[in-house]
């Protein structure tokens, strides 16, 4: 049986360690700088400005009407080379079914452009990429990967509103969600 001060010792040891893995998980969260809002659950999104692959610029606001799962990633993250296709069947079916004003998934590749377009020569995907911006506070940040995590997914309702996010790769209930304009 252990004495009181053993069980002490154990207390404030279990208490260093939680709080140390706490301050350590704390200070690998990406900081926003100050007056950049980070979106999250039910906001509407900033309407950003992204380059397309086409040398033109996109703005998210374009894409309002239809639900779109902005899907982040890179030509060097592993986990998001082995999503795509996942979605690219899931685009292809919600393109049979819902047709052109269908729901959407929108790659955003947080990557250099020359890599990107090299990529997609070889692995070419059936929905729009747009390129986001690595500097800070990066695409991802600002909407909402505090993380920096990829790859990351923000599905958005017809009005551009967070409805859901995710950090690390989709699974087919999460893409049956963004197919099915009442879930969630």
């Amino acid at each position: 049986m252990m004495s009181r001060s053993n069980w002490f010792i154990l207390g404030a040891a279990v208490l260093a360690a939680g709080l140390g893995g706490w301050l350590q998980h704390a200070s690998q969260r990406a900081r926003a700088p100050e007056g950049v809002h980070v979106a999250e659950k039910d906001d509407i999104v900033p309407d950003l400005a992204l380059a397309g692959l086409d040398g033109k610029e996109h703005r998210l606001s374009e894409y309002r009407g239809r639900r779109v799962l902005l899907n982040f990633w890179a030509t060097w993250c592993g986990p998001c080379l082995r999503e795509m296709p996942a979605l690219m069947q899931a685009q292809a079916n919600v393109a049979e079914k819902a047709g052109k004003n269908g729901p959407l998934i929108v790659g955003i590749a947080m990557d250099d452009a020359p890599k990107v377009r090299a990529f997609l020569a070889l692995h070419p995907l059936n929905y729009p990429v747009l390129m986001g911006s690595i500097d800070a506070p990066s695409t991802s940040l600002r909407l909402g990967n505090v993380g920096e995590v990829l790859p990351y997914s923000v599905l958005l309702d017809e009005n551009g509103r967070v409805l859901f996010s995710r950090r690390g790769p989709l699974d087919a209930d999460d893409l049956k969600a963004w197919a099915t304009p009442t879930a969630p």
